[in-house]
C-alpha cells in the first residue's frame, strides 16, 4: 500500500473509531459495545451490523485484511454504511481483495446513500479519478449491489433481527422490561444488568436505531486526503446516480460462527 492509500485507509478507519467514541459521548444511553456486561449479556447477538463491523476492525488491526474484508460485506447486508465504506476503501486500494476501482465506487455510492457527509466526500473522489469506462461499468454493477445492500433491502433485515432477538430473549412472561434483570457471569461471579438498560428503546427499536446511528454518522470526522495533505472540499451533492432498483430483501444470514469480537477493558483514561 502506498503513502497515499495507507493515508485514506487510516482517515476512513479514524472515522470509524471516532464514530464509536461520539456515540459513547452522546447523550442518554453510552455505547453498548463498550459495556463489558452488555456484550457479555448477549448483547452483539441481536445486533449483526455491530458485531461484523467490529469483527471486521479487530481483523484489519491484526493484519488479517481478507478477514476484514469479509466481515465488513457482512455487516454491509445489516444496512451498516461504515462497513459499506470499509468494503469501498479496501476495493479502492487492493487491500485483502484484488483492486477493483468501479466495484469500489459502487460500494462507496452505496455508503453515501443517507448523506453521510464523510462518505459522500469519499464518493466524489472516487469518481473524478474513474475514467468513463470504469464509471459505466460502476453504475451497472452499483444497481446489483443497492438490490442486496441498499436501505430498501438491508433495514427490514436489520429491523427482523431485532425484534426476533428481543422477543426471543425476554419472551411473554417477563411483563416491563423495567422490572426483568439480567445476569451473566462475571470474573467475581454472577452479575446483573438492569433490562432498561439492555432493552432501551434505542437500542431495539429499528427507527429509533437508525436514528441512533445517524446522528452519529450524518457528519463523520473523515478527511479528504490528497498526498497527505489533508484539504476541506466545498458542500456536494449528496445524491446517488446509481438508478433505483427493487430490493432482493431475503438473503441467507451470513455463517459466521460463533466468533465474537475481543473487546478491550473500558479505562477511565483519557
Amino acid at each position: 500500500m502506498n503513502y497515499r492509500q495507507w493515508m485514506a485507509t487510516s482517515a476512513l478507519l479514524a472515522g470509524l473509531i471516532t464514530g464509536a467514541g461520539a456515540l459513547a459521548a452522546a447523550p442518554g444511553p453510552t455505547d453498548p459495545t463498550q459495556d463489558r456486561l452488555m456484550v457479555s449479556a448477549g448483547f452483539l447477538n441481536g445486533h449483526p451490523d455491530l458485531r461484523f463491523r467490529l469483527l471486521g476492525l479487530e481483523k484489519h488491526k491484526a493484519g488479517d485484511r481478507e478477514g476484514a474484508f469479509r466481515f465488513f460485506q457482512y455487516a454491509s447486508q445489516y444496512a451498516d454504511k461504515p462497513s459499506q465504506a470499509m468494503v469501498a476503501e479496501m476495493l479502492w486500494n487492493g487491500t485483502g481483495t484484488a483492486q477493483d476501482r468501479a466495484l469500489a465506487y459502487a460500494w462507496m455510492d452505496l455508503a453515501a446513500e443517507r448523506g453521510y457527509e464523510g462518505f459522500v466526500e469519499l464518493r466524489e473522489r472516487y469518481w473524478s479519478q474513474l475514467d468513463p469506462a470504469q464509471r459505466e461499468r460502476a453504475i451497472a454493477e452499483g444497481q446489483a449491489l443497492y438490490a442486496r445492500y441498499g436501505d430498501a433491502a438491508a433495514k427490514p433485515r436489520i429491523a427482523a433481527v431485532l425484534r426476533r432477538e428481543r422477543k426471543g430473549t425476554t419472551g411473554s412472561r417477563t411483563g416491563a422490561v423495567g422490572s426483568l434483570r439480567i445476569v451473566v457471569m462475571g470474573p467475581a461471579g454472577p452479575e446483573e444488568i438492569d433490562g432498561s438498560k439492555f432493552y432501551d428503546e434505542r437500542y431495539w427499536n429499528p427507527a429509533k436505531y437508525q436514528a441512533w446511528h445517524d446522528s452519529v454518522w450524518m457528519k463523520p470526522r473523515i478527511a479528504t486526503v490528497d498526498v497527505g495533505n489533508v484539504q476541506q472540499v466545498k458542500p456536494l451533492d449528496k445524491a446517488s446516480r446509481i438508478p433505483e432498483v427493487a430490493p432482493v430483501p431475503n438473503l441467507p444470514e451470513p455463517d459466521a460462527g460463533t466468533e465474537m469480537p475481543t473487546l478491550e477493558p473500558a479505562t477511565d483514561k483519557p
